[in-house]
């Protein structure tokens, strides 16, 4: 008995220092982090002025400049690829929108394993989506359909994603392109699942305007060049807060929740800062600046955004990551034969 409770104790003392080991070892890793100086930083998870704000909250907080290479999905996956080719190591944090990009990067051996100590205190829907710890989810956002309300009223807006197929639509429809963006990507292969690619012959019979960024369909709308769209919460959310005519549906057969991860590459020049960024991207500043560009705030201590509904309130449909890996290199091929680009 005695020597149990020994041991009793002594677990006891170690559980109590636990949270002081962890902080000496952020400390010294940013240490370490501020010694390097800097990292590169491949992104689709923003748009190019929430990616930038956020490299800047981390540079403020750290003094560590962060080099933002904003890019769409596809194109930042390409440039990534290019530079493993090359033999080159230039990105330090890659922050894609498909998660199939990261399924064949950790099976490529290319990912270097890392679990936050920040990660516990994110919502727990969004911790281990690796239980294997190579990526890590750093954004959420959603896709839903959006309109310009001098174009639209609110009643007459499509309530569900079978709507933008309506004759009425013809013309007046904008998206992104699967091949560019993994927003888009994850959409069409949702509505592939849900309704088969049916749903995107009608669509083509609706002459939808195509942009490559999802975030192109704000300027579509905006600009008046079309009325509806399949198009991001976060970033018609936040135009709409600057003064502009949109507003957001959340679809009755579900909006596609888009998980977004981030990875530290293998053999990266910036380990440690590329570590602490990790880090920083789960803390509640990181959160705040999210949320203010209306992406979904990971901490749960962050209230949604102006104008956006908890998570907890939306039917939502996800494909999972083995479907993305397969699916969105097949729907962007079925897109090109559909749509012609």
């Amino acid at each position: 008995m005695k020597r149990l409770g020994s041991l009793v104790l002594a677990m006891a003392v170690a559980l109590a220092f636990l949270p002081l080991a962890a902080r000496a070892d952020l400390n010294a890793l940013t240490e370490a982090a501020k010694k390097e100086g800097e990292l590169t930083w491949y992104v689709a998870h923003y748009t190019s002025e929430g990616a930038e704000d956020l490299g800047r909250g981390f540079t403020e907080m750290y003094g560590i400049k962060v080099n933002v290479v904003r890019t769409t999905a596809q194109v930042a996956y390409q440039r990534l690829l290019q530079d493993i080719k090359n033999n080159q190591t230039n990105c330090d944090v890659f922050s894609s929108t498909d998660l199939g990009h990261y399924a064949r990067l950790k099976a490529d051996g290319r990912l270097d394993k890392f679990v936050p100590e920040n990660m516990s205190k994110i919502s727990p829907v969004f911790q281990n989506f690796d239980p294997d710890g190579f990526f890590q989810t750093t954004a959420a956002g959603m896709v839903v359909i959006t309109y310009n309300t001098n174009k639209v009223k609110a009643e007459d807006a499509p309530k569900k994603w079978e709507d933008l197929l309506d004759i009425k639509w013809k013309g007046k429809v904008s998206t992104g392109h699967p091949g560019f963006s993994g927003y888009v990507g994850t959409w069409v292969l949702s509505m592939k699942k849900l309704y088969g690619w049916q749903y995107f012959d009608k669509l083509e019979k609706n002459k939808p305007q195509i942009g490559r960024s999802i975030n192109d369909t704000v300027t579509a709308l905006n600009a008046g060049e079309r009325q509806v769209a399949a198009g991001s919460d976060g970033s018609t959310l936040f135009s709409a807060a600057r003064g502009n005519p949109l507003a957001v549906v959340y679809p009755s057969d579900g909006a596609v929740l888009i998980i977004s991860p981030s990875a530290i590459m293998k053999g990266t020049k910036h380990p440690n800062a590329a570590k602490l960024f990790m880090e920083y991207l789960y803390t509640i500043e990181a959160a705040k600046i999210s949320a203010k560009h209306f992406l979904i705030p990971l901490r749960p201590e962050v209230p949604s955004p102006p104008g956006a509904k908890p998570i907890s309130e939306i039917k939502v449909i996800r494909p999972t990551v083995t479907e993305v890996e397969k699916g969105i290199p097949e729907v962007i091929e079925q897109w090109r034969d559909t749509f012609g680009n």
